[in-house]
């Protein structure tokens, strides 16, 4: 078996046609030495269906020559974001993994210029690329920082957008810093995230105590404190339908597929996301009085969360 050089790992749910896109996106330009994995996490909308389909007239002629190979995971449950990338990984050979979100569209050659980037870059564990939203803006949540006590504090009051560039209250996405030039950040986004394969099998797979929500944050968090950059690569590799999975947001609401039951289970999971986050890494640092601030407010901003998808 040839050298595999990048794994492309899929999550879906509930998202056939942008899956059908985003595969589009990728096999047209896809480069030698790859594998694409597709998990579904029990779509009830024909993903699977459609996959099945999508995948033998790919896999004929000069594209299968070219050397990648793809395979479709069927999951017999929702089994969650970080369990179910965790189902792919599984199965990927590569050098390097990409997670990529089903709601995305890559850019033709993003592929090549990420793992030319984490050649020439040993150093890097892991790459966050800039990502446009379908509005052409950026997607904030591929450069940001963590979400210390003070950077939340000061983004949910909205202290961040009314002064975005400061180094005092823009702490949670950092955007005193320069977006057209790659530089180290704390965290990016799961829509788009490259990293070696021996830094996984050294900081840990995705932590399965998130649902959906978080996780990526933990992992950026881990790669970080291993002692590893993670890089914002400032040219924009793909487009991002953002929230067409959840259902949470208001910009993809016309084309998210989620029942109410599921966008309130998320909502849930959000908030259970940020309470695990917190206790995991930053209970032992700050003070009792603080970490109990902290929660309250977690709590609060989830019950308005949910309460306005238990209303919709």
């Amino acid at each position: 078996m040839a050298e595999i050089d990048l794994s492309i790992i899929i999550l879906s749910y509930n998202t056939k046609d942008l899956l059908r896109q985003c595969l589009n996106s990728i096999t047209q330009t896809l480069p030698p030495n790859t594998e694409l994995i597709v998990v579904d996490n029990n779509s009830s909308d024909g993903s699977q269906e459609m996959v099945k389909e999508y995948l033998p007239c790919r896999q004929a002629g000069k594209i299968l020559n070219a050397g990648y190979s793809i395979q479709l995971i069927e999951n017999k449950d929702n089994l969650g974001y970080a369990k179910g990338n965790n189902t792919g990984l599984k199965h990927a050979h590569g050098k390097y993994i990409l997670f990529l979100n089903s709601d995305t569209e890559v850019f033709k050659g993003a592929l090549e210029e990420a793992v030319e980037f984490m050649e020439k870059n040993p150093d890097v564990g892991a790459l966050s690329a800039k990502t446009l939203l379908v509005s052409g803006k950026m997607d904030p949540d591929c450069h940001r920082g963590f979400p210390t006590p003070w950077a939340s504090l000061t983004y949910f009051f909205g202290l961040e957008k009314l002064f975005p560039k400061s180094r005092i209250f823009g702490h949670y996405h950092k955007f005193y810093l320069d977006l057209n030039k790659n530089h180290e950040i704390d965290a990016g986004a799961g829509a788009f995230m490259v990293i070696p394969r021996e830094i996984i099998d050294q900081v840990g797979i995705w932590d399965e105590s998130y649902f959906f929500y978080g996780e990526d944050l933990d992992f950026f968090y881990r790669i970080k404190k291993a002692g590893y950059k993670v890089v914002f690569y400032a040219r924009p590799l793909l487009k991002h339908y953002k929230g067409a999975s959840s259902g949470l947001r208001k910009e993809s609401k016309s084309i998210a597929k989620n029942s109410r039951e599921n966008r309130i289970k998320v909502a849930k999971a959000s908030v259970v996301a940020m309470e695990i986050f917190y206790r995991k890494f930053y209970q032992v640092q700050y003070p009792f009085w603080l970490t109990f601030i902290v929660l309250l407010a977690i709590k609060i901003k989830g019950q308005f969360r949910i309460i306005k998808h238990l209303l919709s």
